[in-house]
């Protein structure tokens, strides 16, 4: 339900994306927004800070002031500072409330929102189940894909298809959203949290006591979450499993769904997606259409229209003979293992590297790069604890390039066939993001043809 906001103080915490958007639908409303970002400022947020000036927000850079804190009737925080942060012991002093950017679109939306978690796979299934419901309804995708929730209530689409993070959720108290979907569970993000356990108790709080939603999805490949969805007392369906009802799963080369019949729903020869993971993903998105109501025909042609999205599993072009992939999402070990899979069979020069997440190498060494790999290429700062523990799990077959560019260079010289960039590794010490990264190994790569 809407609060009224006129003449309330609020603060926002970071100069975001989703604070940017929360400050501005605040302030909309009426509301007095106070933007208070720790970093110093620079020509990159100059002209958007400008901007928000003009509209009556008030910024400041470099440090959080008492007088931007006190009086807050309440803090709206970006999902990326962690919970340990000083500036919320300070809020905590003076009984300020914290929400995420997630939260409040939840509280002010009239539509029902889909939530889409988990480690890895959360930004495939979550365009791919935008695009199945487009074909009946207004529902966009949000959240941590990019696109703030707040940015659209002024426009009340009929479902927010929204992709939420453990960042996220562990600033969204009441967030309850119609269906939730867990897709993977893998370490990451362990010192935000402060523990793989806490880790995944931010996940699982999608579906706990009163925040229960009307409908949860689970991957039922993944023994963690399958664990997880036995415990679950709510309506559920798992994917990846046959069961005696509400399910999807794979048979004879073909998708099915089932909940007090079984269904075709799609042959795999049929999808255009490359990967064993994105037929999880599918089957987690048919779910959730099959549930909003979305008839057989219309799912499957939803699905055979749908290409990877951008930076992951991406195709980008053949050139000289070799077919070059972009999966610059692939931040980590076990987002490269699923691009690296993919590709079995097929003789595969893999590019990795980049800032190291100091993350285990021994299942990507041993169950993959030995299994699945021709060439392995290394990049950045990662390359010398990549390449010792190839090498310590009986891998050789390495080269060093000081860049990208050269990286594809040295691969246009192989005799392998598939060239995948899938960093298992951050961006930061050579690009801006994973999205800069992916659109440098593009362009160089089309810059051959």
């Amino acid at each position: 339900m809407k609060r009224k906001w006129t003449d309330k103080k609020v603060l926002i915490l970071g100069l975001s994306k989703s604070g940017i958007s929360a400050a501005k639908y605040l302030s909309g409303q009426g509301a007095q927004c106070f933007i208070t970002e720790n970093k110093p400022a620079d020509e990159k947020n100059s002209e958007i800070i400008k901007e928000l000036e003009k509209e009556g927000i008030k910024i400041e850079t470099g440090s959080h002031s008492d007088e931007f804190i006190n009086d807050s009737y309440l803090a709206v925080t970006s999902p990326g500072i962690p919970p340990r942060s000083e500036i919320f012991q300070r809020l905590k002093e003076q009984n300020i409330p914290v929400i995420g950017e997630v939260e409040l679109a939840y509280l002010e939306a009239s539509s029902p929102f889909i939530a889409i978690t988990g480690t890895n796979g959360k930004t495939t299934t979550t365009y791919l189940t935008s695009h199945i419901l487009s074909s009946e309804y207004n529902a966009p995708v949000c959240g941590n894909i990019g696109v703030p929730p707040t940015s659209l209530l002024e426009s009340k689409p009929d479902y927010f298809v929204c992709e939420v993070s453990s960042f996220q959720l562990n600033y969204s108290p009441t967030f309850r959203p119609q269906i939730a979907c867990f897709l993977t569970f893998t370490p990451d993000h362990i010192d935000w949290h402060g523990g793989l356990d806490k880790y995944f108790e931010a996940k699982i709080s999608l579906f706990k006591d009163y925040k229960q939603p009307m409908y949860a999805v689970f991957n039922g490949t993944d023994k963690k979450i399958y664990e997880f969805a036995q415990t679950y007392t709510g309506d559920k369906f798992i994917y990846g499993l046959e069961l005696e009802k509400n399910c999807a799963y794979i048979k004879n080369e073909t998708i099915y769904f089932k909940r007090d019949k079984e269904e075709e729903i799609i042959k795999l020869s049929d999808i255009q997606l490359v990967g064993e993971h994105n037929y999880q993903n599918i089957m987690c998105a048919l779910i959730t259409a099959k549930l909003i109501g979305i008839s057989n025909e219309h799912i499957k042609e939803q699905i055979m229209s749908f290409k990877a999205v951008e930076h992951r599993i991406e195709f980008v072009a053949e050139v000289r003979g070799k077919t070059f992939y972009n999966d610059s999402k692939a931040t980590n070990p076990e987002a490269s293992f699923v691009a690296i899979k993919s590709f079995k069979g097929q003789p595969l020069t893999l590019i990795a590297g980049g800032r190291d997440k100091n993350t285990d190498l021994t299942e990507f060494c041993t169950d993959y790069i030995n299994k699945y790999v021709s060439t392995v290429i290394l990049i950045g700062e990662a390359s010398q604890r990549f390449k010792e523990n190839m090498e310590k799990n009986g891998f050789h077959n390495i080269i060093n390039a000081s860049s990208l560019q050269e990286a594809v260079d040295i691969s246009l010289s192989l005799e392998n066939n598939v060239v995948l960039l899938s960093p298992a590794c951050a961006s930061y010490d050579m690009f801006n993001s994973y999205e800069h990264r992916g659109e440098v190994f593009k362009d160089y790569v089309k810059s051959k043809l």
